[in-house]
């Protein structure tokens, strides 16, 4: 038998590390056997297009109006999701255009409401629980956004035929959280993204974005749970010692970015701190092959995609030691403790000084690297569809026998 495949595309390149998901979800799609699976991609935004060019595979563009958007956020408030997932399909056209596909199976890895606001049979996706177990953070859980994470979750564990994480952490996180079979969960863990190994040209970066000849690189949006504060402190804490000790930020100027440059007024480090703000994945490559380590000091795991990205450009790592972050780098990076502002600082002096302890992590994560590809991503994720289909299969059949 062939199945058809869905793949449902609503992220935009802004979106940082689900944007870089989605397009390793749409490879692995994309490379799906052909005797075994059609294959149809449905995207909400133009950006898509560029990405599909050289993908052998159907798609369509999904319509997202206004009006069903209001529609959703009037009606499916009102009815019991239940009551929602049957009636939308005669008005709503996002339901409309999916549904119209006829597939077996639809991809949602974006972590989206779509998951479980279209009746159709679907595989979502859960990043993290980090509102549940970093709560302190306000961009998870205040101005109602705690209990609005609960009710999505919820939903997607409930009505979702399978669940990507990111980890065994991750499916841990899920288990303690809710009631859903452990069945239907499945681990595929992140993968560098492809533009990573593209070789496409930038230009001369360091020109054109004034770069200093050694920094330290920290690719994050400035969310106050990303803890740039802590490296501006550790910055203060060594710019006696190293007054040549730079930090290249890039990333959207979140809502702790303010406090981050506040912060490095008051301790008089503004001019070890350059922030590049967004930039496109085309000069990231070369951002990580000219920086001295990549230092990621967030709050957020289990797991994340830019170390991934680091070591596969031979750019040593240090890291958060929290939740999967072990789990999945381990012994090709430096580890400490987020909260410590001497630890930060031991790593940051170690990274900066020592040559020999680079060369030896930029090995071992090179190293690292080549044990999870692009390749092995797609066969797991060949795998998990697999299995999702034939539990699909064997409860279609358990229904028409009762």
């Amino acid at each position: 038998m062939k199945y058809r495949i869905g793949i449902f595309l609503d992220t935009e390149p802004f979106s940082g590390g689900g944007f870089q998901f989605c397009q390793s979800m749409l490879d692995a799609v994309a490379a799906l056997s052909r005797e075994r699976f059609e294959t149809i991609v449905g995207y909400t935004n133009d950006l898509w297009v560029d990405y599909l060019d050289d993908k052998e595979v159907k798609s369509v563009k999904i319509q997202s109006k206004i009006w069903s958007l209001i529609a959703y956020r009037r009606i499916s408030g009102l009815l019991p999701m239940k009551w929602w997932r049957a009636v939308n399909p005669y008005f709503h056209p996002v339901t409309k255009s999916l549904v119209k596909q006829n597939c077996n199976l639809w991809i949602f890895p974006s972590q989206d409401t779509w998951t479980y606001l279209i009746p159709v049979p679907a595989i979502g996706t859960i990043y993290d629980l980090m509102h549940r177990y970093e709560r302190r953070f306000p961009e998870v859980s205040a101005y109602g956004k705690y209990g609005s994470r609960e009710r999505h979750y919820r939903n997607m564990c409930r009505w979702s035929e399978g669940l990507l994480v990111d980890s065994e952490v991750g499916k841990q996180h899920v288990l303690e959280s809710y009631d859903v079979d452990s069945a239907k969960i499945k681990v595929l863990p992140f993968v560098v993204p492809k533009y990573i190994s593209s070789n496409t040209s930038a230009g001369d970066v360091k020109k054109d974005y004034r770069l200093p000849e050694k920094y330290f690189f920290y690719p994050a949006q400035f969310w106050e749970h990303k803890n740039h504060k802590q490296l501006v402190h550790a910055i203060s804490s060594l710019k006696d010692q190293h007054p040549g000790m730079m930090f290249v930020f890039v990333g959207s100027r979140k809502n702790g970015y303010q406090a981050t440059i506040d912060l490095a007024n008051q301790l008089n480090v503004k001019q070890h701190i350059k922030v590049l703000g967004y930039v496109p994945d085309s000069v990231m490559p070369e951002l990580y092959r000219r920086a001295r380590a990549m230092i990621m000091p967030t709050f957020f795991g289990p797991t994340n995609i830019p170390p991934l990205e680091a070591m596969a450009l031979g750019c040593p790592v240090a890291i958060s030691d929290i939740y999967g972050m072990r789990q999945q780098l381990g012994n090709a990076a430096l580890y400490f403790n987020p909260n410590s502002v001497n630890e930060i600082k031991t790593v940051m002096e170690r990274l900066w000084q020592d040559d020999s302890l680079c060369k030896e992590l930029s090995h071992k994560g090179l190293t690292h690297a080549s044990t999870w590809n692009q390749r092995h991503f797609n066969t797991r994720l060949e795998h998990i569809l697999t299995d999702t289909l034939a539990f699909l299969t064997s409860k279609k059949q358990n229904i028409n026998q009762n």
